[in-house]
């Protein structure tokens, strides 16, 4: 069987398209007075609010998103996109999962999904895109908003009950899910 190394999508093989996700994590501040810089032991989420994008508009989301570009890696992408995003660099990465993920559809609708959080970065994280993005707030990981993008509620569902897996699927048959648990 020959390779085709044309790149060609209607080759006939599985394609999907790469994606990078940053949630900024921080610890809940405490009310009280202006400047108190105490925590609650809590763990906030900075989301924004999607406007004008076509996918997912009125839902929150992770603040920084977007497909990787050829020759780019999934942590390459995600600090690219929370610079063009939020106005943020030198992210500390930490890796939590990569999800596959379908709507059953086209090859478009074919996803792997690498989920990032950080919760060190300098800048003061803001709406650069507002064409893009109508909000962006701050909400606790235990009271999100309603709606959240439904696969990205998955991720934060594992992170704030610590039990996010490496790999991770969402939009299968739940029968094929757990076939492949069991191999």
């Amino acid at each position: 069987m020959s390779e085709d190394v044309t790149g060609d999508p209607l080759h006939g093989r599985f394609v999907v398209v790469p994606a990078a996700y940053v949630f900024l994590l921080r610890d809940a501040q405490r009310p009280g007075s202006p400047g108190d810089t105490g925590s609650t032991g809590d763990t906030e989420v900075l989301l924004q609010l999607r406007s004008g994008t076509g996918y997912m508009d009125d839902h929150w989301a992770a603040a920084a998103a977007g497909h990787v570009e050829r020759g780019e890696t999934a942590y390459d992408a995600a600090r690219r996109e929370a610079r063009e995003e939020l106005a943020v660099d030198g992210l500390d990465l930490a890796f939590v999962t990569a999800m596959q993920r379908t709507r059953g559809g086209e090859p478009i609708d074919e996803r792997i999904d690498f989920f990032f959080t950080a919760r060190a970065w300098s800048g003061e994280p803001r709406i650069v895109e507002p064409d893009k993005a109508a909000d962006l707030r701050w909400w606790p990981l235990d009271a999100l908003p309603d709606p959240v993008v439904p696969h990205e509620a998955a991720v934060l569902a594992g992170i704030r009950s610590g039990t996010s897996t490496p790999y991770s699927t969402f939009g299968f048959d739940a029968a094929v899910d757990q076939r492949d648990e069991e191999d």
